[in-house]
């Protein structure tokens, strides 16, 4: 582990709250800095900034990990509740709160080597900063305005159903510096 982010993720499974904490800090910042710089310019159509509960958005960054640093840092805090995942989707996760509103979701495969989405991930580029997640009111009517407006597809047709009984599309959006961003937005029942 020689990243930033992968000494951050390693820091998740501390004994010590304080060095989870600033190590949740560091990846959320990294997370909401990749998507601000791909999205910024989401916020300047109202209706869309509207659906995406600006000015006080709710932002998670997802983490994609290894079933076994899943587990360390799932012990590390307290064995959290795993999410309800749809039966279809090849994925496992729990969700961290932290002070100063930093909101983690640590992920990863049922299957590792398998054909799902959390797995190819993995296998592509090891774990990191795989989603970054904002709450919306109505995930239809943004994804519509992102196809009309802002020429960005989905990549699903339709709005699905997502973990804890949320409905959820992704969006992966280029970001400036040549890359991309995997934007969930999900919408709570």
């Amino acid at each position: 582990m020689s990243s930033p982010v992968s000494a951050a993720i390693a820091s998740l499974s501390s004994p010590e709250p304080t060095v989870r904490q600033t190590a949740a800090e560091e990846i959320y910042a990294l997370g909401r800095a990749a998507a601000g710089s791909a999205i910024s310019d989401w916020w300047t159509d109202n209706e869309l900034a509207t659906l995406l509960l600006d000015p006080k958005p709710d932002i998670t960054v997802g983490v994609a990990v290894q079933r076994d640093t899943f587990g360390r840092i799932r012990i590390a805090h307290g064995t959290p509740k795993l999410a309800e995942i749809p039966a279809d989707q090849d994925a496992e996760e729990f969700e961290l709160h932290f002070a100063n509103g930093v909101s983690l979701d640590i992920l990863t495969t049922r299957e590792p080597g398998g054909s799902g989405a959390i797995a190819k991930y993995l296998a592509k580029f090891g774990e990191g900063v795989q989603q970054v997640e904002f709450c919306c009111s109505n995930v239809e009517r943004a994804t519509e305005l992102l196809k009309e407006k802002f020429r960005v597809a989905p990549v699903y047709p339709e709005t699905r159903p997502g973990a804890a009984g949320t409905r959820i599309n992704f969006f992966l959006v280029p970001s400036p510096d040549g890359g991309k961003v995997l934007i969930e937005l999900y919408e709570r029942d």
